[in-house]
């Protein structure tokens, strides 16, 4: 067999066999595995003295893979650098180019920007040499990013304690989280009434019939907004309505038309990941990237499903647009086809990919679903159906506003009627004004008879906190980062105990506060939002505009942060965080138990140290009793992290579940019931592999 005569390197080894597929045996592919030469880890590495070159390095662990890139490139006749069509994937290439001694302004770059035949067989017959501006970008980033995490975190490290850090794009991130803390512990909250009656058209018997029936809600008074504030104020109003007459003042009947929403960017699917199927923006990524790099489809072989997943941009190339349509024809009707228009949010860098679509609009997610995992076709169904929406027509409603009068009180109500589904017909939007809400048949000037009406004391609530889909929402619309750094933001402020996930809220620690506080003291450019945000548009400008790079590092690090760096060193004093107190008390010494962070998660230590040394695991009770001993059932976890339940009088005793014990005996057998989760749907089953007993 002859060898192959043209070398194709990507990233990964999954979307390796997937173009490998597609290429024929005159194709060589394979993969770095990501960056192969970088900056060390051990040491800042840039020579700031020196207009900040950075040192690169071949990365720890990688020998194998360049030698294997050296020695497939030292047979083929020509070698195309096929990594990710971004900033990070340009350097890769520029990276293995100057290891092969390529020449750069040579056409051995190709892109795509999602993994179909078609799309990698074009590419392959289009290169082009790399692109430097996007390579400078990234470097001006990665430099930056380097000079302001390994210079500041050392100062966090000997002022605080170990293990900290901060960053430009994560500390304004954890900024951000703490000033909607501090709004939340300062807000007071104000009392207001919500006063709201039940009418119903005509006398008599016609009342009872509850097509005649409505709701409506005090709004003004005298053709003002009315606030109810008090009790008092509340009671005489409805005094006042109670003695008067009701009468319909207007009745306004208009369409509505509800457009779809643009095909997702990376931070929207994030946010809809997380809002509708519970997934964490690392989640999100990672089976994102499955998707896009190559999955087996049964009729289809392996193909990627999926364009390209890091966008800011909501443009579709016209190929994909044209076949979405034909699609909506043949599966609906003409009169489902859209023509809707959909803007960037930021115009330049954010365009240059398409948004995140299916790559076959005719792989339907029922079609692909027995060919997928769990997780992998939630996804996917996400995405094409919020694809395919929006190139489908908006959604029409009859929407009708009722004013009703008493005396000098107006209230209002409004009813909905669903007259053309459009896109709704395949994306539910989950929202409650989209129901149906059917008023009856009103006139001008009829009166109305009162069934009831009452107030209700009500409270203003004070800002809710973040969740990750909405921090990631607010870092978009402030433009702090971009797609690829959304995951990791969250990730690194969780990892750092910066801040704690309760239920979906992200809440700052007393840690993440410390920090914070000298950040804002110390380094005010690198915590402040709008500083952020104004370095992303100079990091932009450097691939936009060709500014170089080193001034755009030089500027920040010349111009504050080198004398902060100073004025940081010698004035921030020791920091002491006080330990968090548990409900346990050290058997040893009698003094309380603080809950304490290692490198394996957190742990109990008694508040004595150094005199006592005593430590011990949290342990999480699940509530039911090891029926082997009589001790408390526990939450464990195995070294690869899988959870399972175990007695916490190990190792005297060994008893284990790998589900959920509940405090329920098998009717059967005796032994105790598990819970055992099956999508959606939860049932009891006999922890005895014999018996089969379930519930």
């Amino acid at each position: 067999m002859a060898p192959a005569k043209t070398l194709v390197i990507v990233e990964s080894p999954s979307k390796a066999r997937t173009i490998g597929k597609f290429l024929g045996n005159q194709y060589k592919v394979i993969a770095s595995a990501g960056h192969i030469i970088d900056l060390p880890k051990s040491r800042l590495a840039v020579d700031i003295e020196n207009n900040f070159k950075p040192e690169y390095i071949n990365v720890r662990g990688r020998a194998d893979i360049i030698k294997e890139i050296k020695k497939e490139a030292s047979k083929a006749e020509q070698v195309f650098l096929a990594t990710d069509p971004d900033r990070e994937g340009e350097a890769i290439s520029w990276h293995i180019s100057n290891l092969l001694g390529m020449d750069e302004t040579k056409p051995n770059r190709i892109v795509f920007n999602e993994i179909t035949k078609p799309a990698i067989r074009e590419a392959v017959q289009n290169p082009r040499p790399i692109d430097m501006n996007l390579v400078n970008a990234q470097q001006a980033r990665r430099v930056l990013d380097r000079i302001v995490g390994y210079k500041i975190s050392p100062i966090l490290w000997s002022k605080v304690k170990r293990g900290l850090s901060a960053g430009r794009v994560q500390s304004a991130a954890l900024k951000i989280i703490c000033d909607r803390e501090r709004l939340i512990r300062d807000f007071v909250p104000r009392e207001y009434w919500v006063i709201a009656a039940e009418l119903a058209r005509g006398t008599g018997k016609e009342t009872e019939s509850r097509k005649n029936q409505f709701s409506v809600k005090l709004s003004e008074y005298k053709g003002k907004k009315l606030t109810i504030h008090d009790r008092d104020q509340a009671e005489k109003i409805l005094a006042e309505l109670k003695s008067g007459h009701f009468d319909v003042a207007s009745v306004e009947t208009k369409e509505r038309t509800k457009k779809p929403w643009a095909p997702y960017t990376t931070s929207s699917l994030q946010q809809d990941a997380s809002i509708k199927l519970g997934f964490t923006p690392k989640k999100t990524m990672l089976v994102a990237q499955q998707l896009y790099e190559g999955c087996e489809v049964k009729g289809h072989g392996t193909v990627g499903l999926v364009s390209y997943i890091r966008t800011d941009s909501v443009r579709i190339s016209s190929e994909a647009d044209a076949a979405c349509k034909a699609y909506i024809k043949e599966k609906y009707s003409s009169e489902y086809i859209g023509h809707n228009r959909f803007a960037n949010k930021k115009k330049e860098v954010q365009d240059a990919h398409e948004a995140i679509r299916p790559s076959y609009v005719d792989i339907t997610p029922d079609e692909a679903k027995d060919s997928l995992t769990g997780d992998q076709w939630k996804l996917y169904r996400l995405i094409w159906s919020r694809f395919v929406a929006s190139r489908m027509a908006p959604a029409v409603f009859d929407l009708t506003n009722v004013e009703v009068r008493n005396g000098e009180y107006g209230l209002k109500a409004q009813g909905s009627h669903l007259r053309f589904d459009g896109y709704l017909k395949i994306y539910n939007d989950n929202d409650k004004e989209d129901k149906d809400k059917n008023l009856p048949l009103l006139r001008q000037g009829e009166a109305l008879t009162l069934l009831d009406i009452g107030g209700e004391q009500n409270f203003t609530q004070p800002p809710s906190r973040f969740t990750e889909a909405s921090l990631i929402k607010e870092l978009e619309e402030k433009d702090i980062g971009r797609p690829s750094t959304y995951a990791p933001i969250v990730s690194t402020l969780v990892d750092r105990r910066y801040v704690t996930r309760e239920k979906k809220s992200l809440v700052p620690t007393d840690l993440g506060f410390v920090v914070t506080r000298i950040m804002e003291d110390y380094f005010k450019e690198i915590a402040d939002v709008n500083f952020t945000a104004d370095m992303e548009g100079k990091l932009d400008d450097v691939e936009t505009k060709s500014v170089p790079w080193q001034s755009v590092v030089g500027d920040l690090y010349h111009g504050s942060l080198k004398a902060e760096l100073e004025a940081a060193e010698s004035q921030i004093e020791k920091v002491r965080i006080p330990p968090v107190l548990s409900n346990e008390t050290c058997e040893l010494c009698g003094k309380p138990m603080a809950v304490k962070e290692g490198r394996y998660g957190t742990f109990l230590a008694c508040t004595g140290f150094p005199d006592c040394k005593n430590t011990k695991p949290i342990l999480h009770k699940v509530g039911v009793a090891c029926p082997s001993c009589g001790k408390d059932l526990i939450l464990r976890r195995s070294k690869k992290g899988k959870v399972f339940y175990g007695c916490s009088g190990y190792p005297d005793c060994k008893q284990v579940y790998w589900d959920k014990p509940v405090d329920k005996i098998c009717p059967e057998c005796g032994s105790l019931l598990t819970e055992k989760n099956s999508g959606k749907t939860k049932k009891l089953k006999c922890s005895n592999p014999d018996c089969t007993y379930s519930e």
